[in-house]
């Protein structure tokens, strides 16, 4: 009766759980070896007559489109060989690959096959790294392409990129085989944008006639659709009337009739494109204290004056005008000791405003700066050098390149040069597809696609190296009083001096 009072043992020991973190990795390459060796497969996968015998259950648990099909009461549950249609096979295989190894291989000619693969199969993981891989890769032999595909697809991301590249490089686009190939409604869309760079609106005519002209019988009905988005207020009288006698236009009364019509109607709110704006030199804040922008009209001889507010008019430490004539302005703000705030602006010179370009980033370098900022195929870089009076051989100099596609600023490979002692007696600007940093005693190159720095031919002869400027291939340098003139060739890297006379 005494035991029977006495209260249950409570044991101070717990149970616990534990979590084989290898166990994942090593449960993934047994199954890859499996399915290596050929062993405990119980399906064949055929596509385009070739056969990939896999796993029900690998599949299953991969893929919901396989889970789908093998877990209900489909005719391919049952099957011993299930036909794929709609697939490539060696796109197949490059999807199997990644469901027994976790590991995607994507390169430029697979990864619109591959993406429609992931899109059927429902891998999510290869359809989002497919498209980044599209939004990384949008260039002007690629956009046209990648942008009739994004279309399709609905990846705006991808589609936002390839629209801007068609806009800035309309010119070269609208000659290439897969402009032709867009639909009425992707080459509407394309034209209907302010952010056209054409110097003149005939071009938007011409790229039009071309493409109707690759598939004469089947598209020609759909030019009265397409001709409301071509400006004909800012044609001159002599486009318009060659346009009017053009043979398309001839063949069918109802399109000579709508041009007509858009003539005498006009559109006020259809704006100037962006490369039909007035071509200027810009003259960026004479005065330290002055809110003024001066531009200058090199073909009409005149200065034109704008004001702004000061909340408008961002200040700057280093500016660049890149090869598609847009102007960036680099920022920075100091915002505590040793720590400053990095912003890039670009000039809207159709809208005249100043636009953040990018997310802003933080510099935590002390000291004064001489900064940089240069342009090489399409890619902003930034450099900034700190200025000291002593040696310091383990001084390097920052450069860092601006990503559009993720608005940052990436770190590249750092320069180390011989002497860090600078104040002011350097200079860093791109010439071709390189940049270069220059000092009397040491000039160094920087190759983009290498991300790497290499050493040149040094000037020799002059002391201070204070203004540089790059003309073609090659690169004029002065020093501070224009005593001296020197210009490296960046092919060849030779130096040669050259005889100016003073200002």
């Amino acid at each position: 009766m005494a035991a029977a009072d006495q209260e249950p043992h409570v044991s101070a020991v717990r149970p616990r759980s534990y979590q084989d973190e290898s166990y994942l990795r090593g449960f993934l390459g047994t199954v890859g070896d499996l399915q290596k060796d050929g062993a405990l497969q119980d399906v064949v996968l055929e596509v385009e007559g070739r056969q990939f015998p896999c796993h029900r259950l690998v599949l299953s648990a991969a893929s919901p489109y396989f889970r789908a099909m093998f877990t209900s009461d489909m005719a391919e549950s049952r099957q011993k060989t299930v036909v794929l249609q709609c697939l490539d096979a060696s796109v197949l295989g490059e999807i199997l690959s990644y469901i027994y190894s976790g590991t995607i291989h994507v390169s430029m000619d697979k990864v619109q096959p591959l993406y429609q693969a992931a899109d059927l199969l429902q891998l999510d993981y290869v359809r989002d790294k497919c498209n980044s891989y599209m939004a990384m890769n949008v260039e002007r032999s690629t956009c046209v392409d990648l942008y009739m595909f994004a279309d399709v697809f609905s990846l705006n991301n991808v589609l936002i990129l390839c629209l801007q590249s068609i806009h800035r490089n309309f010119v070269e686009v609208a000659s290439s085989e897969e402009f032709c190939s867009l639909s009425v409604n992707q080459l509407t869309e394309i034209i209907s944008h302010d952010e056209l760079d054409v110097t003149e609106e005939i071009t938007v005519w011409e790229a039009v006639v071309r493409w109707v002209q690759h598939s004469k019988k089947e598209r020609l009905h759909h030019l009265p659709s397409i001709l409301p988005n071509i400006r004909f207020n800012q044609l001159t009288s002599d486009d318009t009337a060659a346009i009017l006698e053009h043979p398309l236009v001839k063949e069918d009364s109802g399109i000579s009739e709508v041009i007509n019509n858009l003539i005498q109607k006009g559109n006020p709110a259809l704006k100037s494109r962006h490369g039909v704006t007035m071509e200027m030199a810009l003259l960026y804040k004479l005065e330290h204290s002055s809110n003024e922008l001066l531009f200058m009209n090199p073909r009409e001889g005149k200065y034109i004056s704008c004001s702004y507010k000061a909340e408008d008019f961002p200040g700057y430490t280093a500016t660049t005008v890149t090869g598609d004539n847009s102007i960036y302005i680099l920022k920075t703000k100091k915002e505590s000791e040793g720590e400053e705030q990095l912003s890039l602006f670009k000039y809207n010179h159709v809208k005249n405003v100043w636009e953040l370009a990018d997310l802003s980033s933080t510099s935590r370098e002390p000291g004064t700066h001489i900064k940089y900022l240069f342009e090489v195929d399409q890619i902003l870089y930034y450099m900034y050098i700190i200025m000291v009076d002593y040696y310091d051989p383990s001084r390097k100099v920052p450069l860092r390149k601006y990503n559009q596609h993720t608005n940052q600023w990436q770190e590249c490979s750092q320069l180390r040069p011989k002497d860090s002692r600078y104040h002011g007696d350097c200079a860093a600007l791109s010439c071709g597809a390189h940049l270069y940093f220059l000092t009397s005693t040491e000039v160094h190159r920087y190759d983009p696609m290498e991300d790497r720095w290499s050493k040149r031919t040094p000037p020799g002869i002059i002391d201070v190296v204070h203004t540089a400027v790059a003309m073609g291939t090659e690169i004029f340098c002065t020093d501070l009083y224009f005593d001296k003139t020197m210009v490296y060739d960046t092919e060849s890297d030779r130096w040669q001096k050259l005889q100016f006379a003073a200002p």
